[in-house]
């Protein structure tokens, strides 16, 4: 066999979930981005209605969810009007997943993804599953560093893979500087948006308030909506790029399902759910970052997203995990899995309902065992 696929990130993460399990109750799961909380009625009812079972569904998306996703995007981002450009993939994961190896049909000279060296590990795996070279871009002050960018990586590179709100940092990209580099050296810059409705500092931001020439926006209903089981997202800007992305994902036979689409574009069409979950996880990450700071840990509130990026005096993010999961039944992700420069950390996703925040904060600050 010549090649091994690697363990899947959190598989990883057994052991300390045993650990944690011997409190009372069990573990409270806060490793992965799973939302727990409830998703938009209107979006469950479209569901349920089942709109679009019987056909196939178009693998760019109905008309009616491109236009609720590109009305969506205008609003929110100020842009004056929707990109030129707009399409749906099978989850957002998927679609970074297989994006490489696409491009690269379209540009066989080129080999490379440029990805930040902190980040979702799908980036580099997406370079990986297409047989091609990742090369992790260094962060200065949770940015890219686009001038410690190799001139020799950045003729091979396909995509410039930017995240902002990051996962796990929660950092805010410059997407201006990002979709400048990339249009001066003609590599497609994709900015990975899916946290942007979790933006603590500032307003929402879209690489697309830069204009669509050489960048795509990748969007996602899984984190604003809570419908991440729906496997529903989309992707905008470039026109020429996302209509070569659209034909071939129509030839791979790539579609999100009939009644799904109907349920996003009621997701996209209200507002009011995202501002509840907005201020659920606001008070979790003031609640968790408060307990940790009395346990010892570093764990400043990001500038975007629902996860703490936090890390102790010891700066060993396996043996933090460890200690959180001893001290209060938490499973927290080691910051390694998001790449060797993160390896002091640990991530905590604030993706547990309120009680099961409140029982870990208590137990980190010694009010109960």
């Amino acid at each position: 066999m010549s090649f091994v696929p690697p363990p899947y990130p959190y598989e990883r993460l057994a052991g300390i979930t045993r650990v944690a399990a011997r409190h009372d109750g069990g573990a409270v799961d806060l490793s992965i981005g799973t939302p727990v909380d409830p998703p938009p009625e209107a979006a469950l009812a479209a569901l349920a209605a089942a709109s679009g079972a019987r056909g196939y569904p178009p693998s760019a998306g109905t008309a009616d969810l491109r236009r609720a996703a590109g009305e969506w995007l205008a609003r929110r981002f100020a842009l004056g009007s929707a990109p030129e450009g707009l399409a749906v993939c099978v989850g957002t994961k998927e679609f970074v997943a297989s994006l490489a190896g696409f491009l690269h049909l379209r540009s066989p000279g080129r080999d490379t993804v440029l990805y930040p060296a902190v980040s979702y590990p799908t980036y580099a795996m997406g370079a990986t599953l297409a047989g091609l070279r990742a090369v992790a871009v260094p962060l200065r002050d949770g940015r890219l560093d686009l001038a410690a960018i190799d001139d020799g990586d950045a003729e091979r590179a396909l995509v410039l893979w930017a995240n902002s709100p990051a996962n796990p940092t929660g950092a805010l990209e410059d997407l201006g500087a990002v979709a400048a580099w990339g249009r001066a050296r003609g590599v497609l810059v994709v900015s990975d948006e899916c946290y942007a409705d979790f933006t603590w500092e500032g307003p929402a931001r879209t690489i697309l308030e830069h204009g669509s020439a050489g960048v795509l926006a990748l969007h996602s209903v899984s984190k604003r909506s809570n419908l991440a089981g729906l496997r529903a997202g989309f992707y905008a800007g470039d026109g020429e790029v996302v209509e070569y992305l659209r034909a071939l994902r129509q030839h791979a036979g790539l579609m999100v399902a009939g009644p799904v689409q109907a349920a996003v574009v009621a997701a996209y069409g209200d507002e009011a759910h995202v501002e509840a979950q907005r201020a659920r996880y606001r008070a979790r990450l003031e609640r968790m970052a408060a307990a940790l700071f009395a346990f010892g840990v570093d764990a400043p509130r990001p500038a975007g997203s629902f996860y703490l990026w936090a890390r102790d005096e010891g700066g060993d993010g396996w043996a933090l995990a460890e200690r959180l999961a001893a001290r209060a039944g938490v499973v927290a992700s080691p910051g390694e899995l998001y790449g060797p420069a993160g390896a002091p950390y640990v991530r905590v996703a604030m993706v547990a309902p309120d009680e099961a925040i409140e029982r870990v904060a208590r137990r980190l600050e010694g009010v109960v065992g």
